[in-house]
């Protein structure tokens, strides 16, 4: 009798099901050891993984103080640096240029001498007039003399009265000869003058455009020079019209208002003066009005045509609460603030945000000077999470 073993083939199969119901027994095993019988994983709620600050690990924060403070309202607007006097020298003479007495770019004060035209031509016009005027002078006096003797033959019917009366009409005629010739000696004596060319103001010179050894005419518009009053100069700027009644109400009651004048970054400030005038009307193609600011300018930070922002502080706002920018959260509900209390809790609580004060923030409502807010790390929070403070003690807002 034929016999077939087939025990080998028969093992294969359940070999392998058994090996996969122990692999499945290890790793449950394992799973029940790792959850440790039933207690919170790692990253469970309320676990050390869970959210920070909620029973769980406490979050480490910044912060800072809510203190009282002045808060500077202030209207800005873009400017230019305006001298308040510009003056084109010119020759109030035709003549021969002699000599230039300025240095380009210098700063001279009103009455220095810029510049000599050639004064011999006026010198001979005056003595020329002042012999004319001493010529009709003696003239004059003969006349008078003349009249006198008329006079008194006159009186003795010695001689016809229409003889006197000429003689009185030549005097009146030789006085008004003298009252020309003492003009023509003023005229004179003013066109000498003006051949010696002055500054009409104090400021600095700009580019010579015109050399020694030229002639120059009074009807010349190009000039020698101009010169810049730098000191002191204006800032002409401008501001929508909606913010002139504010400044009109503090301007006609006398108040010197502050204009301070920064570079064209905003990050530098140039030179600080007060609010000189306010024009006359509106530009209605812009809804601005201009104003104009004046500065000493001593140090000549301002340079004429200069571009510049300029800030007119309209009024100081006082014992106001201010906190740092960085601790105000805006969201649809509005802002808010994350304070911390005594026990190391932070609460979100909401407040309404004012002006901007350099790094700070007026808070209007919400807030007393004296809460503790959280100014960084507010963004890893939830109300009610616990904090760590890792700042050296809580800090106050940076002054403005």
């Amino acid at each position: 009798m034929h016999t077939t073993d087939s025990g080998p083939a028969r093992k294969g199969p359940f070999r392998w099901l058994a090996l996969g119901a122990l692999l499945l027994l290890c790793a449950g095993a394992f799973w029940w050891h790792s959850a440790g019988n039933g207690q919170a994983q790692p990253g469970g709620p309320g676990g050390p993984g869970g959210p920070p600050g909620l029973g769980g690990q406490a979050v480490s924060v910044t912060t800072a103080t809510a203190r009282t403070g002045v808060a500077p309202v202030t209207l800005s607007g873009i400017g230019t640096v305006t001298p308040l006097r510009t003056v084109t020298v010119t020759s109030r003479v035709d003549g021969e240029l002699m000599n230039v007495r300025f240095e380009e770019g210098q700063l001279v004060k009103e009455g220095d001498l810029l510049a000599q035209i050639d004064p011999r031509a006026f010198a001979a016009q005056l003595e020329q007039y002042q012999g004319q005027l001493a010529k009709d002078t003696a003239i004059l006096e003969n006349a008078r003399a003349d009249l006198i003797r008329y006079a008194n033959l006159a009186q003795k019917d010695m001689l016809a009265g229409q003889t006197k009366d000429t003689q009185l009409s030549l005097v009146h005629q030789y006085e008004g000869a003298i009252r020309t010739d003492k003009a023509l000696i003023d005229n004179a004596r003013l066109q000498l003058e003006y051949s010696r060319i002055t500054a009409p103001v104090t400021g600095r010179v700009g580019l010579r455009k015109v050399d020694a050894g030229n002639m120059v005419k009074a009807a010349d518009t190009t000039g020698l020079c101009v010169i810049t009053q730098v000191s002191p100069i204006s800032v002409l700027f401008t501001l929508p019209e909606d913010q002139l009644p504010a400044v009109l109400s503090r301007f006609r009651a006398g108040e010197k208002l502050s204009v301070a004048a920064y570079d064209r970054t905003m990050t530098r400030k140039l030179a600080t003066g007060t609010l000189g005038n306010v024009d006359n009307q509106i530009d209605t193609t812009t809804g601005t009005v201009k104003l104009r600011a004046v500065f000493d300018n001593t140090d000549e930070a301002l340079f004429p045509n200069q571009f510049v922002n300029a800030e007119l502080l309209l009024e100081e706002r006082k014992d106001v609460i201010l906190v740092p920018a960085a601790a105000v959260q805006h969201g649809p509900k509005g802002a808010r603030v994350y304070v911390v209390g005594a026990e190391g809790v932070a609460k979100s609580q909401p407040v309404t945000a004012g002006m901007a004060v350099g790094e700070d923030v007026v808070i209007a409502s919400g807030l007393a000077a004296g809460a503790v807010v959280v100014v960084e790390g507010a963004d890893r929070l939830r109300d009610g999470a616990k904090v760590t403070i890792r700042n050296n003690g809580p800090t106050t807002a940076a002054k403005p």
